[in-house]
């Protein structure tokens, strides 16, 4: 009796891709942003394109320097050009006979627009379409959600193997960075997942300052937001240290921040919306006066990127659902002083969160 190979995750991601297309006016769907190219292929390279059809068929293109590692990467059709990928892409439209094409609105270039719109055939439209694989994306899969933990504790790994060498009076805040991004790729990740900020002293007000020659000095703030990318998939998380003994007016600001932080994930279930989460957030700070010092939202989702959707933004309707990753990450920053801010990364579960992150959220003192 013979029996179906398995069809792979990605293969399952282009499926349901392709049943949100029936329903539009689109025959297929180019999808160029590569992060969603990756989603939908597992294709890791710089030059890619997909071609889905509403009936499921799809086509990558690429050029020859990646044609064994798309030949490995890739399960679907893989079209190898020996030139740009572009004049293939409309080549294969035109023998389908496909008649509207779905582009990334927010993601495909003018440039590859223009050209699509003057060389397709004159019967073909381009029709755009905005956020169907990212919406897609927000919900992970138990393999991503693994990625993502690994991730997280590369990156917590790397935070206190780096704190080891700080030296006050000594050590700059380049030199941290420089330091924990090192300790990131010795500890697996491909490289971080967004510039590392230190920001000490009054630097630490500034929500992403970039690393300064400034010297960790004593009695101060160091503020440190970083992430690693491994295997893909992004951590992120902010910690405040500080040097010496904290004043009691650190101490409170630092109180009211981990009691928004825990307020915030305390709230965080299935279905409730991103921005009641930020509302959440900012009730313990505004009893304690510091509500005008929180300066942007709460947090937002993480995966292939940084940054992705939903927002936890004051505005953003978006409703949780159980598998979104997410962070939360209330903060206070005063001008002249300093910023404390709070973050870690949970995932949404049937009855409320996981949070992946493990580093101790006290206050420590260096």
């Amino acid at each position: 009796m013979n029996q179906t190979a398995p069809i792979s995750e990605f293969e399952q991601r282009r499926r349901s891709l392709a049943q949100e297309l029936t329903p539009l006016p689109v025959d297929a769907l180019l999808v160029s942003f590569l992060a969603n190219v990756r989603y939908l292929t597992g294709y890791m390279g710089s030059n890619g394109l997909l071609l889905l059809s509403s009936s499921g068929e799809a086509t990558f293109f690429t050029d020859p320097r990646y044609r064994i590692a798309a030949a490995a990467e890739v399960s679907c059709r893989v079209k190898v050009s020996s030139g740009p990928i572009l004049p293939d892409v409309v080549a294969l439209i035109a023998r389908k006979k496909f008649r509207r094409i779905g582009f990334e609105k927010s993601r495909l270039g003018y440039e590859q627009y223009e050209f699509l719109r003057s060389k397709l055939p004159v019967r073909c439209v381009l029709e755009p379409v905005a956020g169907l694989v990212e919406k897609q994306r927000m919900v992970k899969s138990a393999s991503e959600i693994e990625l993502i933990r690994r991730s997280v504790d590369a990156n917590s790994k790397a935070f206190e193997a780096a704190l080891r060498t700080i030296r006050p009076g000594k050590s700059r805040e380049a030199d941290l960075a420089a330091e924990i991004d090192y300790r990131m790729r010795k500890l697996g990740a491909e490289r971080p997942a967004f510039e590392t900020i230190v920001a000490s002293g009054p630097r630490s007000a500034m929500v992403h300052a970039q690393p300064s020659e400034r010297i960790l000095s004593k009695n101060e703030l160091v503020l440190i937001d970083m992430g690693a990318t491994l295997k893909g998939y992004s951590s992120d998380m902010t910690r405040v240290v500080h040097i010496g003994r904290p004043s009691s007016r650190i101490k409170r600001i630092y109180g009211a921040v981990l009691e928004a932080q825990m307020a915030a994930i305390e709230a965080v279930r299935p279905g409730v919306t991103a921005a009641h989460i930020d509302r959440e957030a900012r009730r313990p700070l505004k009893r304690k006066g510091l509500e005008k010092a929180f300066v942007h939202s709460t947090g937002h989702g993480l995966g292939l990127e940084i940054h992705e959707p939903p927002r936890l933004g004051k505005q953003d309707k978006t409703r949780l659902e159980e598998g979104m990753a997410i962070t939360i990450e209330p903060g206070a920053y005063l001008e002249g002083f300093g910023g404390i801010r709070i973050e870690d990364v949970v995932v949404v579960t049937r009855t409320g969160c996981e949070i992946l992150t493990g580093t101790s959220k006290e206050l420590r003192e260096l």
